[in-house]
């Protein structure tokens, strides 16, 4: 019994250690403008085009995915 315990980790391990990370695809300006949730509507549309400005393509910041 307890060497098919430890047969069964050592396959997992195995298995386990031959998968590849996958790296989560992170939409920019969604992320940011979840943040940009305010009573007042100004301030949303002004925190929101300042998402379209971080998030754009021609964008210098890290990270950006958008």
């Amino acid at each position: 019994m307890k060497k098919m315990m430890i047969i069964a980790v050592l396959i997992f391990c195995v298995l386990s250690s031959q998968m590849k990370n996958v790296a989560p695809q992170v939409d920019c300006y969604d992320a940011c403008s979840t943040g940009c949730v305010q009573s007042n509507t100004r301030l949303m549309q002004r925190c929101d085009r300042k998402c379209q400005i971080r998030c754009s393509p021609d964008s210098k910041v890290e990270g950006n995915l958008g």
